[in-house]
C-alpha cells in the first residue's frame, strides 16, 4: 500500500508499485528516490510521485540500494529524465551485470555511469545532509555484495532486499549480522523495506 507513512521531519512516502516499494525522503523540495522501480515502468512510477504530489524535478537524487532489476532498473530512465543517479563506489561493478539479468520484454536501457554521481558511502551521506536529509549511507552485504542501506538520523532504515537474520542461508548469516549489527549501531530502529510492511528492528545476536 502506498501513501505517508510518518508525519516526521523528513517525511516518507511509498511510491511502489508490483509488490515492490519505492521511498521518497523529503526535506521541504529536497528529495531522494530509494529503488529505482522495474526497467520500462517510467510512466508508472511518475503516476505514482504525482499520485502522492512528489514533483519528480524536486528529485536531487536517486539511489539504489542493489543492482538488481526491480531496485535499479530504471537507473538509465531517470538520469535522461534529469535526476541524478547516486552510485556507491562499491556498486560499481555490479551496474554492468545488471544487464545479463534482463530480456529484450523488459525494455532495459543500460546503465551508463558516466555522468552518474560515484562516491563511496561516507560522501554520499553527506551529500545527503546538504540537501537537508541527514542520514549515514552504510554498505550491508547480505542480500547481495552491492547492497547499501540508508539511515537517516530518525532511526527509520531504508534496507532494499536485507534479509533478517532468521531467514537467510547459513553461509551468510554472519555477514547478514553484522550488517544488521551496523545499522542499529548507526541508530536504525525501524526498518522500510523494498518488499513487505515497515517493522521495528528486531534484537540482534
Amino acid at each position: 500500500e502506498t501513501g505517508l507513512v510518518t508525519s516526521a521531519t523528513p517525511t516518507v512516502v511509498n511510491v511502489g508499485y508490483r509488490f515492490t516499494n519505492y521511498w521518497v525522503i523529503s526535506a521541504g523540495t529536497n528529495r531522494l528516490l530509494v529503488d529505482l522501480g522495474w526497467p520500462g515502468t517510467l510512466g508508472l512510477l511518475r503516476a505514482q510521485l504525482s499520485r502522492m504530489d512528489v514533483p519528480t524535478a524536486e528529485l536531487r537524487y536517486a539511489l539504489a540500494p542493489h543492482y538488481h532489476i526491480d531496485h535499479a532498473g530504471l537507473g538509465q530512465e531517470l538520469k535522461l529524465a534529469q535526476i541524478p543517479l547516486l552510485i556507491i563506489d562499491l556498486q560499481l561493478p555490479w551496474v554492468g551485470e545488471m544487464q545479463r539479468w534482463t530480456k529484450p520484454a523488459d525494455d532495459y536501457l543500460p546503465i551508463l555511469t558516466g555522468d552518474a554521481v560515484i562516491v563511496d558511502a561516507a560522501e554520499a551521506g553527506r551529500r545527503l545532509r546538504h540537501i537537508d536529509i541527514p542520514a549515514t549511507v552504510l554498505p550491508t552485504r547480505g542480500h547481495s555484495d552491492d547492497s547499501v542501506s540508508v539511515v537517516p538520523d530518525d532511526g527509520r532504515v531504508f534496507t532494499g532486499d536485507l534479509p533478517i537474520p532468521d531467514f537467510v542461508e547459513p553461509g551468510s548469516a554472519d555477514q547478514v549480522a553484522a550488517s544488521w549489527r551496523d545499522i542499529v549501531a548507526a541508530g536504525g530502529r525501524e526498518v522500510y523495506p523494498a518488499h513487505g510492511p515497515i517493522r521495528p528492528i528486531r534484537p540482534i545476536p
